[in-house]
């Protein structure tokens, strides 16, 4: 016969595990990643590793992006594409760092820049990590113009200083891409449309939307050095030398002289004379489905090229 005693023992054992089962997250939580470095075990990393020696590594910022998006824009964006890449594909998603080198921005609050030598640094001795565990191949998926140069330097140094092989993921999509496929652009005239604007807002409203506060969208104040005014129309235009020449010296730390700081050029920090709200997630659709196809693509190829373990 059960004694009362054991039978309240019994009780209260069984309702603190379903307390305990029914317990959430005290934040919100997404599903699982699969091969999302921080949501795996070290089983779940060791089991990959027997199918793949590849890695993407986002590279972001933490940079203001105007009145209407999130600071951790480019983060985020580099981020959930490598994700989506990685559903599509074995290989390995492993995030280093949150910022990047965003000096330009520093007049505007909660900009985190660091130098070109810290980042380097710390993505070099990162996929020396990775390397020691059996990874071999590494993509760089840069998410912010500023760190362009930076990250060609990663990869030369990874595949000039270590036992690693790396690319520039962004340089290497080109041939993967189809024709017409992509971003198709906001109807209308051309006008500057860079930092903030409408792609990067239609990229926001495709991958984040609840962190997207379309309604404080506005279009921005744009004021630049003359030269760089008069040099804007050949821009437009497509002309690729006057593009070089025209961001060589735009969107530059005030520390510089140019007077193109985010601050100097733009009253809400979008630097373009675009609505932002013209944006929409289905050309962030777009955008995102052609890179992802590309890097699918990308992968198989090299994977033909150089099999695992070889």
């Amino acid at each position: 016969m059960i004694r009362i005693r054991d039978l309240f023992i019994a009780v209260v054992v069984l309702a603190t595990a379903s307390a305990v089962s029914a317990q959430e997250s005290p934040l919100p939580s997404g599903a699982k990643i699969r091969n999302y470095l921080p949501h795996m075990t070290r089983p779940e990393v060791q089991d990959l590793l027997t199918r793949t020696d590849m890695v993407i590594i986002p590279v972001g910022s933490v940079e203001q992006h105007g009145l209407h998006l999130p600071i951790g824009t480019d983060f985020l964006a580099g981020l959930e594409r490598a994700q989506l890449i990685a559903q599509r594909t074995d290989v390995l998603v492993a995030p280093i760092l949150f910022p990047g080198q965003s000096p330009y921005h520093m007049e505007f609050e909660g900009t985190i820049t660091l130098s070109s030598e810290t980042i380097q640094q710390v993505y070099v001795e990162a996929a020396q990590s990775l390397i020691r565990h059996g990874f071999k191949r590494f993509m760089f998926l840069n998410a912010h113009g500023g760190n362009r140069a930076t990250t060609q330097f990663i990869v030369d140094r990874i595949n000039q200083e270590t036992a690693g092989i790396a690319v520039d993921l962004g340089s290497a999509l080109g041939p993967f891409r189809q024709r017409g496929a992509g971003d198709p652009g906001p109807s209308g005239p051309p006008e500057l449309d860079r930092h903030g604007g409408s792609s990067e807002t239609s990229n926001a409203l495709y991958l984040f939307p609840e962190l997207v506060d379309l309604a404080a969208a506005v279009p921005a104040e744009v004021n630049m050095p003359p030269h760089l005014q008069a040099m804007l129309p050949d821009v437009l235009a497509g002309d690729d030398t006057a593009l070089l020449v025209f961001l060589a010296e735009g969107l530059k730390a005030s520390e510089t002289g140019k007077a193109t700081s985010a601050f100097d050029m733009s009253s809400t920090g979008v630097w373009g004379t675009r609505d932002p709200a013209e944006g929409t997630a289905e050309r962030g659709r777009a955008g995102t489905e052609s890179l992802v196809d590309a890097a699918v693509a990308f992968i198989a190829r090299w994977n033909e090229l150089r099999p695992m373990g070889r």
